[in-house]
């Protein structure tokens, strides 16, 4: 099983994290005329496929291993395995409402309200289960990401001034999605330090095939009650063009291969500090949405202040968080 050997190696996957669940929503972005219920079945599909393609690579180096992936799988008490696919439908519930907000606000707003809420709620859930790191310099970066969120609050609030809606049901929606989404990361904390505990490539099968599997009652649920426009069948899925299909399982590769990386980087500095540089994300969306979406065009000097000041105190948290570590 591969695993880095210094920091370094693991700050690098930390931030390749952070570059992959930034950018995976690009691919629902780039469908045209096809809802996020329907995108969101090839997307799951992608986030399990690509954790069991890298299980049985770069978790498998050695059959000898006993850290390998299916050892460590066999070796593991079947309750961190149970912990893994209760993580992954709660995963599951907080991105279909994630995907929603990005539906309704966008990625530069949806991404750093959702996901600085749930760097919040799972850097402090985590710590709390395994106490790794510089306890006041987490503190300090986990409050420089609040700072951040309400700054991007403030930015999506000017929209207002020109004319654009400003919906506080996508607010709401992000809220939730964040404080779910922050849940899970006990629960990773807790399969990887406990008795026989699960090693990061066994996490990231189980917890994507736990988020695959519950997408038979929280999809369907908004299928049938959407957030956004009117209910949709299956139907519209197979009827639905091929490029939906196909960057859909794109997504879906792209955010588990973040996924593995931040959770292999967790077995060197600790499930607290990797989550929150992945979970610095947002700076990354929040380009996106900026830069290639023109989200905030035609917007003035105020959000565009806000937005500038939003990225100073991501960075800042990014930067407090990494030091935690040493």
């Amino acid at each position: 099983m591969y695993t880095p050997h210094g920091l370094e190696i693991a700050l690098l996957m930390m931030i390749t994290s952070a570059i992959c669940w930034g950018s995976w929503a690009n691919t629902f972005k780039g469908v045209k005329n096809y809802r996020f219920e329907l995108f969101y079945w090839d997307y799951a599909l992608g986030i399990f496929l690509i954790s069991l393609i890298l299980a049985f690579t770069m978790g498998s180096t050695s059959t000898s291993d006993p850290s390998s992936f299916l050892n460590n799988v066999h070796a593991a008490d079947g309750s961190n395995i149970v912990y893994m696919l209760v993580a992954g439908a709660i995963f599951n519930l907080a991105n279909l409402l994630l995907v929603a907000g990005i539906d309704m606000a966008g990625l530069a707003v949806a991404f750093p309200v959702s996901i600085g809420i749930a760097l919040v709620v799972g850097v402090v859930s985590s710590y709390a289960l395994q106490p790794k790191g510089n306890l006041g310099l987490l503190a300090a970066g986990v409050a420089c990401a609040v700072v951040a969120v309400i700054l991007d609050g403030k930015a999506y609030g000017s929209l207002a001034s020109t004319g654009r809606s400003v919906s506080k049901k996508s607010i709401v929606t992000c809220v939730v999605s964040g404080v779910l989404m922050g849940l899970w990361a006990p629960f990773v904390t807790h399969a990887m330090t406990h008795g026989n505990p699960l090693g990061p490539y066994s996490v990231a099968v189980f917890l994507t095939l736990g988020a695959l599997l519950s997408c038979l009652i929280w999809n369907v649920y908004f299928m049938k009650r959407p957030l956004v426009g009117e209910p949709v069948s299956f139907s519209g899925y197979f009827s639905g063009p091929a490029s939906g299909h196909v960057l859909g399982l794109l997504g879906g590769f792209i955010w588990g291969l973040g996924m593995v990386f931040n959770l292999v980087a967790a077995s060197f500095t600790g499930v607290a500090i990797s989550y929150a540089i992945g979970q610095s994300a947002p700076m990354v969306a929040a380009l996106w949405g900026v830069l290639a979406w023109r989200e905030f065009k035609g917007s003035g000097s105020g959000a565009k202040t806000y937005l500038l000041f939003m990225f100073v105190f991501y960075g800042l948290a990014i930067l407090l968080v990494a030091r935690a570590n040493g």
